[in-house]
């Protein structure tokens, strides 16, 4: 096992930790405008085998990154279940809502999620056959709760309060939308491994909104079931898990979900993540992403407080959230160079 990710992943501790960013390709990168001006828009970009591909390639290409990440969305698989998607210039997706029990008996079956998601699998394998041989090949989703949210309210939320009040209200159309998007999302991760994915990650953006028995039923338990089933079908895959604000949740998440690595955001400081979760298994994360856009020598500080911070065991280099669109890509090449100083 030569990839610096995959050796991490692992549990090995290396000198330099690899590196990559979530959000890598998109709208910081003059080369990735370009490409989606060509798509025409945003659904048709990720639908489209051969230009997904090369936005996923993209920042590989400019910065030699140790990873490339699938190029998709994690409203796919809503859309794959039979919701209407589209996104508002400016403003973000927004979904056909799930509210009630008439809503959910409108989507499919998860089993038949493949149809749609066909060009997105067409991507993977151009990837997994384009990347360099030191250069792993990430395929994902969005975790349950996270789309569940976005179905619910029908766009993005400050407060995520429309899939709360479901559960106060509605628990039993809440938890079947969960059960159908934990099984979809087994089913399109394991789509993505067998087309030349090495390794899956789990975004749940929108973990911290949950708190208590929640956040173990609607955040740590599909995520569980996700893990063992992927698990189980290619044994030895690498799972990364990203409760996104989870704060003490992120203690145990390892052990609780069976991830190899647990990301964490940069609302955590370093230190307390090598003292409280990196004793578990490999952490990734966690620079704050506003470095991406300041740069200078705070950037470089700061890269090598998390590096030295988690060099006593294994760790993937890693923004604590998307790079912004307002990113200066100087400061990405910035990043890594300070990263790998000496190294």
């Amino acid at each position: 096992m030569t990839k610096p990710l995959l050796r991490a992943l692992a549990g090995e501790t290396l000198p330099v930790p690899p590196v990559w960013m979530m959000r890598q390709a998109g709208r910081y990168l003059p080369e990735y405008r370009a490409t989606r001006e060509r798509a025409g828009d945003f659904l048709s970009l990720c639908y489209n085998p051969e230009l997904a591909t090369e936005v996923t390639l993209q920042p590989i290409r400019r910065f030699g990154f140790d990873a490339a990440i699938l190029f998709a969305d994690i409203l796919l698989v809503p859309q794959a279940l039979g919701a209407d998607l589209w996104f508002v210039t400016g403003e973000g997706p927004r979904l056909s809502t799930v509210t009630g029990a008439a809503d959910f008996a409108r989507l499919k079956p998860a089993a038949e999620v493949h149809e749609t998601l066909a060009p997105i699998y067409r991507t993977v394998r151009n990837l997994a056959g384009a990347l360099p041989p030191e250069v792993a090949l990430i395929g994902f989703a969005g975790a349950p709760w996270t789309v569940a949210t976005y179905m619910i309210a029908g766009r993005g939320t400050p407060d995520q309060g429309p899939a709360h009040r479901l559960i106060a209200e509605d628990r039993a159309t809440f938890e079947a939308l969960i059960d159908v998007l934990t099984a979809a999302t087994i089913e399109y991760l394991s789509a993505q491994v067998g087309a030349g994915a090495e390794v899956v990650k789990i975004f749940d953006s929108w973990a911290g909104s949950l708190r208590g028995e929640d956040f173990a039923r609607y955040a740590v338990a599909p995520a569980r079931t996700i893990t063992a089933a992927l698990k189980a079908r290619h044994p030895g895959l690498p799972v990364i898990a990203f409760p996104r604000q989870a704060e003490q949740g992120y203690v145990g998440f390892h052990a609780a979900t069976g991830a190899d690595c647990v990301a964490v955001d940069d609302s955590v400081d370093a230190e307390w993540v090598a003292r409280n979760v990196q004793p578990d298994g490999c952490v990734q994360g966690n620079l704050a992403s506003r470095h991406m856009v300041s740069g200078g020598p705070a950037l470089d500080a700061e890269v090598r407080r998390i590096r030295d911070a988690l060099s006593g065991g294994p760790h993937v280099f890693n923004l604590g959230h998307g790079i912004t669109p307002d990113a200066d890509p100087d400061n990405v090449a910035r990043m890594i160079a300070t990263l790998r100083e000496n190294g």
